[in-house]
């Protein structure tokens, strides 16, 4: 279920890229949601207000991780981003450990040390294309869309040892949907009143199927008894192959050859991580 939803997570990159062409950040986001919200609301069920609440502040953290994540994709490569997104499985595990009570051994730590030295190599190969990583605003959105990322990863794995994850998904979906048409309402105009403007596009629903899926494939994996929140994190954010290798083919982005060594690294540390956690 991890793999599967991995795949069809990498998708979802892309289509958000391609959707990024006619419209502006919130746009994308709130009529993708919200027909992510339609597909799920057959789903919809009662529960004790608590639950309600609880899923109220996941959609707060999911709605600062992808609007901040999608503003940085406006602007940064494809590659960059995907293989930024691919350090977040990391964070989860050192958290996991903290909070979960997760232990590392030497073969977690040779994965989490080279993770990190990716990240690093990655830096170096962003400055050839005038990013610099300390003051650039897209690897600071970066940064806070993976940081919130993180404790909504966390996050899942307390609710759903209590919730259906079918229940979880479709309610945090309708939530999402409400939080981001209030920010599209109170956001201020900019230029011409039609600046943000919706214009219809087929990715939109494109967008919503596939995070649908690859969601309650993702829900599904977490809600299991026996599941380690560390080895799924790790096995979905091998997403960013598909999205790293679509950004390359389709989008002829440049410095494909240091961002790959980068991305190596990155995926044998995940590999190292996962058969430590065995």
């Amino acid at each position: 279920m991890a793999i599967g939803s991995a795949v069809l997570l990498g998708l979802y990159d892309v289509a958000k890229k391609m959707a990024l062409r006619k419209n502006d950040v919130l746009n994308v986001l709130l009529y993708a949601t919200a027909f992510t919200a339609l597909f799920l609301s057959p789903f919809l069920s009662g529960g004790p207000v608590s639950w309600h609440l609880m899923l109220v502040l996941k959609a707060i953290l999911v709605t600062a991780s992808w609007i901040s994540g999608l503003a940085a994709l406006k602007t940064l490569p494809l590659t960059t981003v995907s293989t930024i997104k691919a350090f977040r499985p990391v964070l989860v595990l050192l958290f996991s450990i903290i909070i979960f009570s997760e232990t590392l051994n030497a073969a977690q730590w040779t994965g989490c040390t080279l993770a990190a030295l990716s990240m690093f190599m990655l830096s170096r190969a962003s400055r050839q294309e005038g990013i610099d990583w300390s003051t650039d605003r897209g690897v600071l959105l970066m940064a806070v869309s993976v940081l919130t990322g993180v404790a909504s990863a966390l996050y899942d794995k307390h609710i759903l040892s209590f919730m259906e994850p079918l229940f979880v998904q479709s309610w945090c979906n309708v939530y999402i949907t409400a939080l981001l048409a209030i920010t599209v309402v109170l956001r201020p105009l900019r230029g011409k009143e039609n600046a943000h403007a919706f214009k219809w596009d087929w990715w939109i629903p494109v967008i919503a199927a596939l995070i649908t899926v690859a969601d309650f494939l993702y829900f599904s994996a977490v809600h299991r008894a026996d599941a380690l929140l560390s080895v799924i994190s790790m096995l979905r954010r091998g997403s960013v192959i598909v999205t790293f290798a679509c950004g390359a083919v389709l989008f002829n982005e440049h410095n494909i050859r240091r961002k790959t060594i980068s991305l190596f690294v990155m995926m044998t540390g995940m590999v190292f991580i996962i058969c430590g956690s065995i």
